[in-house]
């Protein structure tokens, strides 16, 4: 029985031709003086029936073509509960309830906070999320709500595995003016492959992946996963304790990882390890190394491995390489129940150009700028957000927020914060826009940052956010009611850079560059910093950390033992990437392995014991981090002795007096009685000495304690002669009689 009226013959055109924005009006149940009318869309079906709950099946008509039915149920203004069963030529029959008889899953505050920016939990709201919404009393029904943002779309539709991928078979429904489809789809589940297929204003079809998908197929597949996490977390305890954690007083020791590269199964086509095989070496490797926390470069799902997950496609999605989310969450609790806390690197400076993922998402310039000016990265070719849209900023700090909540990450490292300051960041005069006060600053972007670390640090007690900003941009980590940006900590490039020159410069010439090793106090507590020797140091034609250090193998293994002593016993926090504690001797390739075989010899095993023993120290003498990067903590005792490339200073730990006394010779020839200026008249135990055997060096026995004598020396009443080995860093400790 055809009721189409002249109104219902403008929407059954807008739905056939794909521009109907709220296909609920015309499908599903409509209650009239006759009945319930229902109107279904099955694309293909030859015949469709109306299964009602106590009631006589109904048979559909068929009043348009391309697989539009209608029909009424004998119930006047009560909506029966129904299932449709669509048959086709071939004999296949599907049968579902109707997805146009539930009410929206998205109410009306939700879509305001969105509208402002401020849903905080905007990953219950959009995605895909199972449900088991009320039909009618009495009956529920399982299924899942998609939900997505698509401001310009003509039209979208969810397409998965359960429907062919036919956009034409579930339009969404846009709600008002908020620039959200929604649809409920009905007998789905976890596992569910779907994509949105987008239809522009010019008529253009594209499928794309959920920018708030929760899984996804490893790549090159570019299908969402519906997804529950499942996980039973055991890290109560750690969650806890972590609310307290000050990263200034606290010692904080960073391992950092690209688990594609980690380890290799070579029995097994040299294949990376999974999530669930990181929770037997991995959390091993770092626990046995005494580092405090492991940093991960990005797990967020990303197309090309070349990239080492920077150009994400997928914020709320760890990479499907490796395993499905929960195995990633079982390895993030295995790292606390070891008392081993894990940081993530996240990228909200830009994003690929893929077209199945965020760029021109609906057509239009939707999560990047349109004008390439700002919306255009000269330097790697990808796009950049639209920091001025609220629901771009929304889409970001809830994609933090969510690795925090969801993942129970401890922090995150932010990419790249140096390119999104700038305005003018790689950018040449014409190129770039000045900002409404005619200067470089983006001040999106500060206003960005300032409400993340805000927003993170009121919903997340005691977890970190670490910027890796490479300019003197000021007040990086002071809090934002102080004119800051509210980061905890941040990248210390300079130091970085200066202290791999000096120790890269030939010790006859060091003294020409001894201003490199001891510029970084100058400027320690203007931020609270970490000292990264990062992946990046490694790659790019730049070699390992072994390679760059100067003279024969022994010289160079023994520079290297100089740079960790002397890094780990400096203001600051410690970073550094995998391979580093094995003195790796090749660069690093991220389709290959750590090279584990230097285990094997005893100066990569060395180099790790040494990484073991600076560690201990670090975390268990309060001089080294309970005053980190305060003059307070730290005090030179001869920063100038540049013709004798030595540097002697004290750390000190305020709340007891503790002391370590850092004697640092970059000198390539043994340096005899040389005399260190000392505090106190004390016996001085030499805790540390990176020549020693046990870390690969040449000396075989302990050194002596040293005795302080009555000699004053830079202003210091005591002093004690030495003899310096080429290339080494001793630690001395004043122990009371």
């Amino acid at each position: 029985m055809n009721l189409s009226t002249h109104d219902t013959a403008d929407e059954l055109r807008r739905l056939v031709e794909g521009t109907h924005t709220d296909p609920h009006t015309f499908l599903g149940p409509h209650p009239g003086p006759l009945g319930v009318v229902v109107r279904a869309l099955r694309p293909d079906a030859s015949e469709v029936l109306a299964h009602v709950e106590g009631g006589p099946d109904v048979t559909l008509t068929r009043i348009h073509p391309a697989g539009v039915f209608e029909g009424v149920l004998p119930a006047a203004f009560d909506v029966p509960a129904y299932r449709l069963e669509a048959r086709y030529a071939s004999g296949a029959a599907w049968s579902t309830w109707d997805a146009y008889a539930f009410l929206p899953t998205l109410g009306p505050v939700d879509l305001h906070l969105i509208g402002e920016g401020r849903h905080e939990r905007l990953w219950e709201r959009l995605g895909a999320r199972p449900l088991r919404p009320s039909l009618r009393e009495g009956i529920t029904v399982d299924g899942v709500a998609f939900a997505v943002w698509a401001p310009e779309a003509a039209r979208v539709s969810v397409v998965g595995d359960f429907n062919r991928w036919d956009g034409r078979a579930h339009p969404m429904r846009r709600l008002g003016a908020s620039g959200i489809w929604e649809l409920f789809v009905p007998d789905l589940g976890p596992g569910a492959l779907y994509q949105y297929e987008i239809r522009t204003t010019h008529g253009l079809v594209a499928k794309k992946a959920d920018p708030l998908a929760f899984r996804t197929l490893p790549p090159p597949s570019t299908a969402s996963v519906v997804d529950v996490p499942r996980h039973a977390w055991r890290d109560d305890a750690w969650l806890a304790a972590r609310r307290d954690f000050d990263p200034r007083t606290r010692p904080l020791s960073i391992y950092e990882v690209h688990l594609g590269s980690f380890r290799r199964v070579v029995e097994d086509g040299r294949r990376a390890l999974t999530y669930a095989e990181h929770v037997e070496v991995l959390v091993e490797h770092v626990a046995s190394l005494g580092f405090t926390h492991v940093e991960l470069l990005p797990v967020m799902e990303h197309p090309f491995g070349g990239s080492w997950g920077y150009q994400v496609t997928s914020y709320f999605a760890p990479t499907a390489r490796w395993g499905p989310p929960d195995e990633l969450r079982a390895l993030i609790d295995a790292f606390h129940t070891r008392g081993i806390g894990v940081l993530l690197d996240w990228v909200p400076a830009h994003f690929p150009r893929d077209a199945w993922a965020l760029a021109r998402f609906d057509g239009s310039a939707v999560y990047e700028h349109l004008d390439p000016r700002k919306g255009e990265h000269p330097d790697w070719g990808t796009l950049v957000f639209n920091l001025g849209r609220n629901e771009v900023r929304n889409f970001l700090v809830a994609s933090a927020l969510y690795w925090l909540d969801s993942f129970h990450v401890d922090g995150l490292r932010v990419d790249a914060v140096a390119s999104m300051l700038y305005l003018d960041y790689s950018r040449k005069e014409g190129e770039w826009e000045p900002n409404a006060h005619g200067g470089r600053e983006n001040l999106e972007a500060v206003a960005f940052f300032r409400e993340l670390t805000d927003t993170v640090h009121r919903l997340h007690p005691g977890a970190l956010l670490v910027a890796e900003e490479s300019t003197a941009w000021p007040r990086v980590t002071h809090p934002t009611r102080e004119g800051g940006l509210g980061f905890d900590l941040k990248w210390d490039m300079g130091w970085m850079h200066d202290t791999l020159a000096y120790f890269q410069a030939d010790p006859v010439g060091r003294a020409h560059h001894h201003h490199k090793l001891t510029f970084g106090v100058m400027y320690m507590d203007s931020e609270a910093f970490v000292l990264p020797l990062s992946h990046d140091e490694v790659v790019h034609m730049k070699g390992s950390l072994l390679g760059k250090m100067p003279g024969h193998d022994a010289q160079k293994h023994a520079g290297l033992r100089a740079l960790y002593a002397t890094m780990w016993s400096r203001p600051g926090r410690k970073l550094l990437f995998m391979g580093g504690e094995l003195a790796q001797r090749g660069e690093w390739n991220h389709d290959g392995s750590l090279e584990w075989h230097r285990l094997e010899d005893a100066e990569g095993a060395g180099m790790a014991a040494l990484i073991r023993t600076l560690n201990t120290h670090y975390v268990e003498n309060p001089a080294l981090h309970e005053a980190d990067g305060t003059h307070a903590g730290f005090r030179w005792i001869d920063p100038d002795d540049r013709d004798a490339n030595v540097v002697v200073y004290r750390r000190i730990a305020p709340s007891t007096g503790r002391e370590l006394i850092v004697v640092g010779h970059y000198g390539g020839a043994a340096r005899t009685n040389y005399r260190v200026a000392l505090p106190r008249a004390a016996r001085y135990r030499v805790v540390l000495d990176t020549e020693n055997v046990a870390f690969g060096g040449a000396r075989a026995d302990a050194r002596a304690d040293l005795v302080a004598e009555n000699v004053p020396r830079y202003g210091l009443p005591c002093s004690a002669v030495l003899d310096l080995a080429p290339l080494s860093v001793l630690w001395l400790e004043p122990v009371d009689e």
